[in-house]
């Protein structure tokens, strides 16, 4: 009973002082391994489109389809082995601008990256206009 108490305890310490996944918040980077943290202002970034991009051609070769990649609106990365990426984008289709998510999964030091999930996301008439940049009537 002891042993098992210590182990509790222990236990208990380790999640107190273990923040570990990438966050920002006043300026200090904190960790939360399997959380998720927004890739605020890097949404647009070289790395970030590259696997947007990535993401809709390896669609279009599954699915046999001629998606075109318009720009990420939203990024969020997920410490695991490697990094999960989520991202949500703007693609067009058959001419017409549509709204995707995609996962894709990143271990850099393996020269490895898969497409987990590509759907149309379900989006709300305000998400809609606002990432797209619709203005309301006033």
């Amino acid at each position: 009973m002891k042993n098992f108490s210590i182990v509790i305890f222990s236990l208990l310490l380790l999640s107190a002082f273990s923040d570990l996944g990438l966050c920002q918040g006043d300026d200090v980077l904190r960790m939360k391994l399997g959380g998720y943290h927004d890739c605020e202002g890097t949404q647009n970034s070289a790395e970030i489109e590259s696997l947007a991009r990535f993401a809709v051609q390896e669609h279009n070769k599954k699915e046999n389809t001629l998606l075109e990649f318009a720009r990420v609106l939203k990024a969020k990365e997920q410490v695991v082995a490697g990094k999960i990426y989520h991202l949500t984008m703007e693609v067009i289709d058959g001419g017409k601008e549509k709204i995707y998510e995609a996962k894709i999964w990143v271990k850099p030091w393996m020269n490895f990256k898969q497409l987990q999930e590509f759907k149309h996301a379900e989006v709300g008439p305000a998400f809609a206009t606002s990432v797209l940049g619709v203005k309301t009537g006033h």
